[in-house]
């Protein structure tokens, strides 16, 4: 199992959010998320929100640090990638 998170620096809602997601599948992302405590409101499209709060949590629970281009690539390479715009499958 590899899920992997890129640096909290995306800003909303007066905080700033990492991005979760696996290379794997769907399932896999959402047990981890589960297994941290993350919401299911969370969940975007591809990916889970995680607020920089919880960013230490998520890799010491196993998930990988890497940058955002990186986390991007991996999703899309995987067929996982669900841009704004696109109906989910």
């Amino acid at each position: 199992m590899t899920l992997y998170i890129d640096p909290p620096t995306w800003p909303g809602h007066g905080r700033l959010w990492s991005h979760l997601v696996s290379d794997v599948s769907f399932e896999e992302l959402h047990a981890f998320a589960a297994s941290i405590g993350a919401p299911a409101r969370a969940f975007e499209r591809d990916h889970y929100d995680i607020p920089a709060a919880s960013y230490e949590d998520a890799v010491r629970a196993g998930a990988r640090e890497i940058g955002s281009k990186e986390l991007v690539r991996r999703l899309t390479e995987a067929g996982l990638r669900r841009p704004k715009g696109r109906p989910a499958p």
